[in-house]
């Protein structure tokens, strides 16, 4: 390892060397596999976890078993995502592709709604694009277990420590993550994923946190414009849209207890329970897009978030889910939708789609819905704002 890379050691990916120790610590992690037990088998793990732990561990070790390097389990994770895309998606699409360089690295940032798939899908577009995959920022709120920590890093991920206690602290762990953000991509000629914001953007309005921008500037050359230290990350937006949210009741009740009482307390696992159902959910049409690197000379961080924010806006494909909520909450399709509404929406299929949607709004609580329609809504309003189109 060199020695610049030490000082990244807590933060950083798991190097190849690593890996095979990692795992067979994984593999020895009761609390692991009987939670592995429990996705594989929910019901019959109630009653039949002893016996069904064993076969778990034996089909693990089968999967892992040539397992040497980060490519080796990124190949493992490929064949579970694969699968994950085929059984919950109706489609998977990617554009924007066009606009990368093979070979070249990137600080691709995008919007946020699934705590795991929105890397995990940019993840797979670049994979079956020939480039190369990402490493993926995740915060430290989120690595509760040890072991989730290890599958995560295994995994490409390097953490944001969000639980640094103080100014002081909190500082030196933000300068730490941009340089090594910086070190990754300049340096290594490694891309990297990170949110636009802080968490999800529940209410379904996507926009870049200038914090995340200042963060991204603490780091590189002191002698260096603000500019210039944001031209060299080399910055593309991406946007991630889906067509269902299969946690969005969940998020509409976290909403509506925000507005009722102005505080929303997480369960002790409730971000692992949102992964799984992320992964495990129906989520109709996914699509990514990857928009064009940054290029202006921006002399603050407000000015990059909203260049960010007007591609990643300006790029998300909308689906009928959001034009059915719309419709619900303001009673017609959008204006800007032209007579091609006509063409699109009276035809038998839009019609069944549109019966699903509701019973989908039904299963949210009545004191909810208003926010459960918003969050597939605003994306239209935020098209809209912009000046962008709104035809499907």
């Amino acid at each position: 390892m060199c020695p610049s890379m030490d000082k990244y050691k807590d933060i950083r990916p798991y190097h190849d060397d690593e890996v095979r120790p990692v795992l067979e610590n994984i593999l020895g992690n009761k609390e692991c596999i009987s939670a592995v037990t429990r996705l594989r088998f929910p019901r019959a793990s109630q009653h039949f976890s002893a016996l069904l732990n064993p076969l778990v561990i034996w089909g693990l070790r089968r999967q892992v078993r040539k397992v040497d390097s980060i490519a080796d389990f990124q190949a493992v994770v490929e064949h579970y995502m694969t699968h994950m895309i085929k059984t919950t998606t109706s489609q998977f699409t990617v554009s924007g592709c066009e606009h990368l360089e093979p070979g070249k690295a990137y600080l691709f940032l995008s919007n946020h709604r699934d705590i795991a798939l929105d890397p995990a899908f940019i993840n797979y577009a670049l994979f079956h694009q020939k480039q190369g995959t990402v490493r993926i920022a995740v915060g430290d709120n989120l690595l509760t277990k040890d072991y989730v920590s290890d599958l995560m890093r295994l995994n490409k991920s390097f953490i944001v420590q969000r639980s640094a206690k103080g100014p002081r602290q909190l500082f030196a762990a933000l300068k730490k993550l941009s340089s090594y953000i910086r070190y990754s991509t300049m340096e290594e000629n490694h891309s990297v994923w990170i949110a636009q914001r802080e968490g999800r953007a529940k209410d379904g309005v996507d926009k870049s946190e200038p914090a995340i921008i200042k963060m991204l500037a603490m780091s590189g050359d002191k002698k260096a414009s603000f500019a210039d230290k944001i031209s060299a990350l080399h910055i593309v937006p991406v946007s991630i849209s889906y067509e269902y949210d299969p946690c969005d009741v969940i998020k509409a009740n976290e909403l509506s207890e925000l507005e009722r009482t102005g505080n929303y307390e997480k369960g002790e696992q409730e971000d692992v329970a949102s992964i799984a159902l992320g992964i495990s959910g129906q989520k109709g049409h996914v699509h990514v897009a990857f928009g064009e690197q940054l290029q202006g000379d921006y002399a603050t961080a407000e000015d990059v978030a909203d260049a960010l924010d007007q591609q990643i806006v300006g790029n998300y494909v909308l689906h009928p889910s959001n034009y059915f909520a719309y419709k619900a909450l303001y009673g017609n399709y959008p204006s800007g939708h032209y007579s091609h509404q006509k063409l699109v929406f009276n035809n038998e299929l839009l019609k069944n789609e549109e019966q699903l949607f509701k019973e989908r709004q039904v299963a949210c609580p009545q004191e909810n819905q208003r926010l459960f329609l918003e969050a597939y809504a605003n994306p239209i309003c935020s098209k809209r704002e912009r000046g962008g189109d709104v035809k499907a």
